[in-house]
Parts: structure tokens; sequence; C-alpha cells
């Protein structure tokens, strides 16, 4: 069963990781901090990934709507992240989709608001100077 968990790389081989990681070694070393990778650093670092993004997938499908539609979806996805306290740092990363006529509507309305409370206070200080 691991084999199928983990696939099998270009000779067959059984592989640790399923994720690149060279990828994983580009990421990691973005950081300032970050000047020497030890290989076993590397291949934790990949597997804790995958273990997280299975964990995250997992409870995901479970509390949303994809076992009704046997499907994982981005709405799932990003419910756990807003809902679970857990996985709240998500909630940034994974933010609810919205409607762009939604989107334009909200910024109208904010920017209503502010002109409101910028015509608010001029006028305030006006009266306070007569």
């Amino acid at each position: 069963m691991a084999d199928a968990v983990a696939g099998r790389d270009k000779c067959g081989e059984p592989r640790l990781v399923s994720l690149p990681l060279s990828r994983i070694r580009v990421i990691m070393k973005s950081s300032p901090e970050v000047s020497s990778i030890n290989q076993e650093a590397l291949v934790l670092t990949a597997k804790a990934t995958e273990l997280f993004v299975q964990y995250l997938a997992t409870y995901s499908y479970r509390h949303g709507s994809g076992k009704e539609r046997k499907a994982l979806t981005y709405s799932d996805l990003s419910n756990t992240a807003e809902e679970s306290e857990t996985f709240q740092f998500l909630a940034d990363i994974l933010p609810k989709k919205i409607l762009a006529s939604k989107y334009l509507k909200m910024l109208k309305e904010k920017r209503d608001e502010d002109e409101e409370n910028d015509s608010d206070d001029g006028s305030d200080g006006d009266e306070a100077e007569s």
C-alpha cells in the first residue's frame, strides 16, 4: 500500500516522497535565513508537506460538500480554512471566492462610505473654526 501512495521513480524503485525535491529546495532557499539544506531535512520537509496536504484534503472532503458529489472543490478548502481553528492560518491563502460583480459592488460601497466619512470630517472642522 505504501508503494501506491508514495509512487515509484523512473527506475521502478519506490519513492519516499512524491513532491519534487528540487522545487522544495528552491522554496526553502528563498528564505534569507537558509544557507544550506541537508538532504534529510529536505526529504522530511517534503514528507511533512505531503502529509499536511493529505490531511487538509481529507478533512475538507469529510466536512465539506464534496462527499455528496464525490469531489473536493476549492470552496470545500476555503470553508475549512475559514471555519476550522486548526487551518485558520490558511484563511488569507484560501479566501472564499466571490463574483467580480459582488466585489465591484463592495468596492463601490466602501468608497461611498469613505467619501461620507471624509465629508463628515470636513464639515466638523469647518464648524469648529467658526
